[in-house]
């Protein structure tokens, strides 16, 4: 693997044996691993060592595939080598590589100042970016799934958020196309691109050629920072618990997604839905019927309604443009900033998906529909399992109606058009992430099935 620009040292050392084996055994356990529950080989597909002022640290990025048979995902692992241990960082420590005259103390790179400083160094800076000083303070965003997010705090300057990419895929991360084109026609309401590194890699899986040609991406994006900010899932949580009125910031939530959308619309173009496009929309839908009453025997009694649901959008007819959206849209992606509003967050898209599938043009009105489902779930989070009051599941119920509406209401104020002016096809976006929820609910999580289930029959009533 190689960086741009690329560090001036001499090539990494590779995965060896002793560190393959060290990694094997902590990769599971991280948030971001992308293989759960499945075997999986390791193979090697490049590093990079870093240059760092720090005595006795060798700082290496390793990017890993994790082969499970049917498919190898692609990670990015970087890691420190230290003679002695950190203190206070015993949570960070992948091992100790014992083989050779000195024994090494392997560290989460992430967690190190080491590795910051030298990534910090290496980001590359474009139009309207501000550049983020290495040797500034450092911390690891807690609770994220996918990636692994630093907090950096320059003593001269503003903060800035790095997200170190997890899982990589060849190809410009729209997370970072995303925000330097919304970046640069001046949007608000998404944090402010600071730079971005990139870097290439064998594929994978990588040919049998002596000299394989390899695949670039993105290895990490650095964004503002926006202290004493608060996600929209907790703020909507809260709401419920207190049975507080939360239309007014619903309102506002719905208008800057569309304002979002709009800004999205200027930076990549809109394209207009032809026959085989809303073709390929009907099929989805029905693929996603089959898959979801094939594994869930709870969706028998409405096999019918959604059937007819299903053949119904073949009618559709105006349909609006499609264009890039966020694709991953809920309460958990957006932050409540003072004196700034709603701010929207993360437009890398569903992780786990292709490459290619997150950045191709998709109607705005999925990401409308993936914050309703959202709205959904914040409401019914604590009238899931036994033991919840009716007064307070009614209430929860009325509370979801009224702050949909809401939401709508707002979007339709900056848009021109209330996305219930479009109620066959919101219905269906709504229906197709609804379908998702029941399979992951009956397979994860029992007792949460109630919330989707709820939501189908009355999207389909």
């Amino acid at each position: 693997m190689s960086s741009d620009p690329s560090p001036a040292v001499p090539p990494s050392p590779g995965l060896s044996d002793e560190l393959g084996r060290l990694l094997f055994a902590w990769m599971p356990a991280q948030r971001w691993y992308p293989a759960k529950g499945r075997g999986v080989g390791l193979r090697d597909l490049g590093s990079t060592s870093w240059t760092t002022e720090v005595p006795g640290v060798d700082v290496v990025t390793h990017v890993i595939g994790l082969d499970s048979g049917d498919r190898i995902d692609v990670v990015q692992v970087p890691l420190t080598y230290r003679s002695a241990p950190l203190e206070d960082m015993a949570g960070a420590l992948v091992g100790v590589l014992s083989s050779g005259p000195d024994s090494r103390h392997v560290y989460d790179g992430t967690h190190d100042p080491a590795f910051v400083s030298a990534l910090l160094g290496a980001l590359r800076v474009g139009e309207g970016a501000v550049e983020v000083p290495a040797g500034a303070a450092s911390r690891v965003l807690r609770g994220e799934q996918s990636n692994t997010s630093i907090i950096v705090e320059p003593v001269d300057g503003p903060p800035a958020i790095v997200k170190v990419f997890r899982t990589l895929h060849p190809g410009a991360n729209p997370d970072v196309e995303v925000l330097a084109a919304l970046t640069r026609v001046g949007s608000t309401h998404v944090p402010a691109l600071r730079g971005w590194l990139e870097g290439t890699w064998l594929p994978a899986p990588a040919t049998t050629s002596p000299s394989p040609e390899k695949v670039s991406g993105h290895l990490a994006v650095a964004v503002e920072f926006l202290p004493g900010s608060e996600d929209a899932w907790r703020v909507a949580l809260a709401s419920v618990r207190d049975r507080a009125d939360f239309t007014a910031a619903a309102r506002d939530l719905g208008a800057t997604t569309a304002q979002v959308h709009a800004d999205l619309a200027t930076a990549f173009g809109t394209t207009v839905v032809d026959g085989s496009g809303l073709g390929r929309m009907v099929a989805s839908l029905q693929a996603r019927l089959a898959w979801a009453r094939s594994a869930v025997r709870d969706l028998d009694d409405h096999a019918e309604a959604l059937d007819a649901h299903a053949a119904a959008l073949a009618d559709l007819s105006d349909l609006p443009p499609l264009q890039r959206v966020h694709g991953d849209l809920h309460l958990g992606q957006v932050l409540q900033t003072p004196g700034r509003g709603w701010v929207l967050l993360d437009f890398e898209g569903e992780p786990l998906r292709p490459l290619a599938e997150r950045t191709v043009p998709d109607l705005a009105l999925r990401d409308v529909a993936g914050m309703l489902r959202s709205i959904d779930y914040a409401a019914g989070h604590d009238t899931v399992g036994d033991g919840v009051d009716a007064a307070s599941a009614a209430a929860a119920e009325d509370w979801a109606a009224a702050t949909r509406a809401a939401f709508c209401e707002g979007y339709g104020s900056v848009s021109g058009r209330d996305p219930r002016s479009d109620m066959a096809l919101l219905r269906a976006l709504q229906l197709d992430k609804a379908l998702y929820e029941v399979v992951y609910e009956a397979r994860n999580r029992p007792t949460w099935l109630q919330i989707p289930l709820t939501a189908v029959r009355r999207l389909l009533t």
